[in-house]
């Protein structure tokens, strides 16, 4: 302030011939304000208010013309009614309550420091900016921080952000107990808005209560304060952000600062000093004050800067010389105030209806090696605007979810909630939607606590492959056999086999035609997910159902006809080549997965085509019986007049083959056995006169005894 009055005093442009002169009081407590301030408007050593009518040229003998101060909103709230009897302006450089913004109280009062709902508005912004919606607030019962407290819970209303923890410190505060309740609420973003002496006690209980992992929000009141920047293991209680109104570089106040050779108070001898106002300062050294906080230099620089100009245009200096006849009263630069609007340093000065500024912004500064680093910045004027370069903050935590992580709402508030891990093939995007888990696509993968997929590798089997190799090798194998089949089928056109087939073929012509449409379609399909492996596998099982209903489809096929044995197996190796596949496709999801699918398609194809042989050549042996039988039956040369009748059994196992053999050699549904005498006419009595077959060594050892009981003949061929 002083060095603002003396440069105007010095100058030949804004006061010429004109000499400010000033009082300067230092406040140190709300009582001891009075003296001084009543002494400002008091006459004769009386005061005389002037409440019941407007001010006149003659009613307004105050000693002052303007009031430059207070720093504190509790003290400013004090003394501010006071000097607006007189209509005494008063430009405040420090008091941010919104309080003061309310004109009907508080008339006088202009503001060159952004008021709190520009603080309050900055810190919600960055809140929201970082998602971090789950905060604690810690203030003093002075008239800044309950402003403060007041203004963030109006301001939250219809945001994200919830006020999980509030307190008001003072000396007496169980810091233990109050950080213990930050903790067991998991609040890692604290807000101390607060004066410093009270920011220091709360950051002072943090590092002795090592309290760490806490994203601390600053307001200008101590984000500057050298002592707490320089506090050893400042770093250990987590991230410190600020708003401070930006350091402003005032030409020559360095120098002048250096000028002074002794700053002291002035007193005469025996004179009591009061609080601070007097004392002797010859302690601090040029170098201390320098360092002080910055943050207020241009507010305090600019209050001056106001009175001055508002002077300039009452006293008309425009012409390069003041007029000094003007009588200028309080009332008379207050209203000359309201309409300032100047340059200062390459900024703006200018103010609103309510007496705040509209100018200035705030710095975003972050903490780092005992060092306020400018990291962004919060503009309202001439429009909101603000930026934050979260690349230069160091991060010890971030107050949300960590990375991967997803919200799970815990309670009524959306702002409770509980963080889950985000699994395999998924991924959460917190910029979009914070609480949900996203589904990669069927070409991407995703690691645990991803937050985004990236493309699966491509992976395929090809031709140069050793199983692609084997499988094309098995399906050229396969065509080969099967037009072998076809040739064979094709030379023995006319045979009773052949003829048989395509009987049966011939009484089902629509099933046929479904048959070859739908098998055709299925050979063709490729596709691999479950729904068409279920659907091949549900048609593999109806063509194996309608295998066995085929089976017994012909009419000229004996009823109790039954190739079970070798059907059984192709079935069952058929089920079991499936069943392998499928335990490897739900397990596997590798290249080879074609491949294998390609071999089950073969080993099902060759499980009939292998076996279909010893069917046929059973098939085969059946219809020749037949047809030799037939023959015979038409022929009038070898049996004129006799009919042979016959009877085939398909005897499919050893123990299954007695009912049969027992049923030829009854009598009466008896058997009569002659083990001790020759045949004798009369007592041969069997159904049957010869037996053809059998196929089998062992089941013709087996039956061989029982038919030479009665000496039926047993005709084979291939038991050797």
């Amino acid at each position: 302030m002083r060095f603002a009055v003396e440069q105007i005093n010095n100058s030949t442009q804004l006061l010429p011939g004109v000499t400010l002169g000033y009082e300067i009081f230092d406040l140190c407590s709300d009582t001891r304000s009075f003296p001084g301030i009543l002494d400002f408007i008091s006459i004769n050593e009386s005061v005389r208010p002037w409440h019941q009518f407007e001010p006149r040229p003659g009613n307004m003998t105050s000693k002052v013309i303007s009031v430059i101060g207070m720093y504190s909103s509790t003290k400013t709230r004090t003394v501010a009614p006071i000097l607006a009897m007189d209509y005494i302006p008063l430009v405040n450089y420090g008091s941010s309550s919104s309080a003061f913004s309310e004109k009907v109280k508080y008339p006088t009062i202009m503001r060159t420091v952004l008021p709190n709902q520009q603080m309050i508005e900055a810190i919600v912004t960055m809140l929201l900016h970082f998602r971090w919606h789950w905060v604690a607030f810690l203030n003093d019962n002075g008239e800044y921080s309950t402003d403060g407290v007041e203004l963030f819970v109006k301001k939250i209303k219809d945001t994200e952000i919830c006020l999980a923890y509030s307190n008001e410190v003072n000396a007496n505060t169980n810091f233990s107990e109050m950080f213990q309740q930050i903790d067991i609420q998991r609040i890692n973003i604290v807000i101390i808005f607060a004066i410093e002496r009270t920011a220091a006690m709360v950051i002072q209980a943090a590092l002795n209560l090592k309290v760490n992992k806490k994203v601390w929000i600053a307001t200008d009141a101590w984000a500057f304060n050298r002592e707490l920047l320089e506090m050893p293991k400042i770093d250990s209680i987590g991230t410190v952000i600020g708003l401070i109104e930006p350091e402003s570089e005032i030409p020559g106040f360095h120098d002048f600062l250096y000028s002074l050779q002794n700053i002291s108070g002035q007193h005469e001898a025996g004179e009591e000093r009061v609080c601070s106002q007097m004392c002797n300062c010859s302690d601090l050294t040029t170098e201390e004050i320098v360092k002080a906080d910055p943050a207020y230099s241009f507010p305090v620089y600019s209050a001056v800067y106001v009175v001055a100009h508002a002077l300039h245009n009452l006293l008309q200096c425009e012409s390069g010389q003041c007029n000094t006849s003007t009588t200028v009263y309080p009332y008379m630069v207050l209203a000359e105030m309201k309409t300032s609007n100047f340059t200062l340093l390459n900024k703006s000065i200018k103010f609103d209806e309510n007496g705040d500024p509209e100018f200035g912004f705030y710095s975003i500064v972050f903490w780092n090696n005992a060092e306020a680093d400018e990291v962004g910045f919060f503009q309202i004027y001439p429009f909101v605007d603000y930026y934050i370069n979260s690349t230069k903050i160091q991060w010890y935590t971030n107050g949300e979810c960590p990375v991967g992580y997803a919200k799970q709402q815990n309670g009524i508030h959306a702002c409770c909630f509980d963080c889950i891990v985000c699994f395999n093939g998924t991924y959460i995007n917190t910029t979009v939607d914070p609480y949900t888990c996203v589904n990669c696509s069927k070409t991407e993968w995703s690691t645990t606590a991803s937050t985004s997929c990236r493309p699966r590798s491509v992976e395929f089997v090809s031709f140069e492959d050793a199983p692609a190799i084997v499988t094309l090798f098995g399906t050229v194998g396969f065509v080969g056999l099967s037009l072998l089949t076809s040739v064979l089928f094709g030379l023995n056109y006319n045979t009773p086999v052949i003829v048989s087939v395509f009987k049966i073929g011939a009484k089902y012509p629509s099933i046929q035609r479904w048959w070859m449409k739908y098998h055709e379609q299925i050979v063709l399909a490729c596709d691999l997910n479950m729904a068409a492996v279920i659907g091949s596998l549900i048609v593999c099982a109806t063509l194996c159902l309608l295998c066995f209903i085929f089976s017994y489809m012909g009419k000229e096929l004996p009823k109790n006809y039954n190739e079970a044995k070798s059907i059984t197996f192709c079935l069952l190796l058929l089920a079991l080549t499936w069943i392998i596949f499928a335990t490897i496709f739900i397990l596997y999801r590798g290249k080879h997965l074609q491949t294998l699918n390609a071999l089950a398609i073969l080993s099902s194809l060759y499980s009939f085509l292998l076996w279909q042989p010893f069917i046929v050549s059973h098939y085969r042996r059946l219809q020749l019986m037949r047809f030799a039988v037939e023959q015979i039956n038409n022929s009038t040369q070898l049996l004129p007049g006799v009919t042979l009748g016959y009877e085939i059994f398909d005897h499919c196992s050893d123990t299954r083959s007695f009912p049969g053999i027992l049923d030829f050699i009854s009598v009466n549904e008896s058997v009569q056995p002659w083990r001790q005498h020759q045949p004798q006419s009369g007592k041969m009595t069997s159904k049957v006169i010869s037996v053809v077959g059998l196929y089998s060594s062992t089941k013709t050892h087996t039956v061989t005894p029982i038919i030479a009981m009665d000496f039926i003949p047993l005709v084979s061929k291939q038991t050797k």
